[in-house]
């Protein structure tokens, strides 16, 4: 075995890793993330077609995505199309419904409790906490604040 500095081995390294497509991948996520956020667009317009406040057209439009994002999760789409438009289908609503998904679907067979109830949090369910623990500083920000 020869010996090599920490030097040595950080150009040994980086002379063996294959190159990153950055320009290629930023291209295919800013494509698949437009394409989402335009899906998002499109829905909202049509919850407003027929007739629903601004605000409930929001609301529809995210339980909208957050379907179609679990559907599209469970057909095995998500998971292509998240291998070609990369962190473009991280999106917040249709990302978080991936990410509740798939494990859930992943451990099914370990059971109804089991696997898929107790998995299916596993990736979100951090999220979930920070994001109530920080709605509820930020109330008692608010109320402190007289606001």
């Amino acid at each position: 075995m020869v010996e090599m500095t920490a030097e040595q081995y950080r150009k040994y390294v980086k002379q063996r890793c294959p190159r990153s497509p950055v320009g290629k991948d930023m291209l295919c996520a800013f494509l698949i993330g437009g394409l989402i956020c335009a899906l998002g667009q499109l829905i909202q317009n049509l919850w407003l077609g027929f007739g629903t406040s601004e605000q409930d057209a929001g609301t529809l439009t995210s339980v909208s995505l957050v379907f179609l994002g679990t559907v599209l999760t469970g057909l095995g789409v998500y998971d292509r199309l998240a291998k070609f438009g990369g962190a473009g289908t991280l999106i917040p609503i249709t990302g978080f419904a991936n990410a509740v998904a798939s494990p859930a679907l992943e451990f099914k067979a370990e059971g109804f409790v089991t696997g898929m109830a107790a998995k299916m949090f596993l990736v979100a369910g951090p999220v979930i906490v920070f994001g109530i623990s920080a709605s509820a500083v930020y109330g008692l920000i608010l109320v402190l604040l007289g606001k």
